[in-house]
């Protein structure tokens, strides 16, 4: 079973950086792309970024020019590094595979963007 744990996550100013990290144990498959996803309060979960094996990456529109997404497979660890958050970023970040999560979530991590 895959487990993740989620980190770096807390309170900032607009315009503020915080960078996330992620740990995953477990079995992932050898070429497994993993993603950030967050969810804001009454909101339905959405993919934040993916960064593929080889460490290729993708963001969704609000992000881009933002966020950075890497990965240390050496180390079993994402990262998502966040500058100029604004308050809209709000949410809780998990981390996960992507396109098919593991049915096993972490507990995320707290981000609140607010003056």
């Amino acid at each position: 079973q895959v487990q993740f744990v989620e980190t770096g996550g807390g309170l900032v100013q607009p315009g503020g950086s915080l960078r996330l990290s992620c740990a995953f144990s477990g079995v992932i498959l050898h070429g497994a792309t993993l993603a950030w996803y967050r969810q804001a309060p009454g909101k339905e979960r959405e993919t934040v970024a993916r960064v593929y094996w080889r460490g290729e990456t993708s963001y969704t529109e609000s992000v881009k020019g933002r966020f950075t997404i890497s990965r240390d497979n050496g180390k079993n660890t994402i990262y998502l590094q966040m500058n100029d958050l604004k308050p809209e970023d709000t949410a809780v970040y998990y981390c996960n595979t992507h396109p098919r999560p593991q049915r096993s979530w972490g507990q995320g991590t707290q981000v609140t963007v607010s003056s």
